[in-house]
């Protein structure tokens, strides 16, 4: 480990533990992590990178079509797209 990633909280890229879903179906960044961490936005974004990330975009993707944003065949083609980087990110770990 480099020295920078020893400063990294141990919740760091845990998509649960800094985007977690609330009881109204939406996700919100905790307090704690918002206003008092420093590496926030990379987290963020670290977790977002993961297969979990991938599911919030679906998510979004699916309220989009619910909320009549988005049609059929603009959802197919997005989740589509989703998937591809989640099989094209398994190839690179492999």
């Amino acid at each position: 480990m480099t020295k920078e990633e020893d400063k990294l909280p141990p919740c760091f890229g845990e998509l649960e533990k800094v985007f977690p879903m609330q009881a109204n179906g939406l996700r919100q960044t905790p307090e704690s992590c918002f206003y008092h961490c420093p590496v926030k936005t990379r987290c963020l974004k670290q977790a977002l990178a993961t297969k979990d990330g991938a599911k919030v975009e679906e998510e979004l993707i699916d309220r989009s079509e619910q909320a009549g944003i988005m049609n059929f065949f603009e959802r197919w083609s997005r989740k589509k797209q989703v998937h591809r980087r989640i099989h094209a990110r398994a190839k690179k770990e492999d």
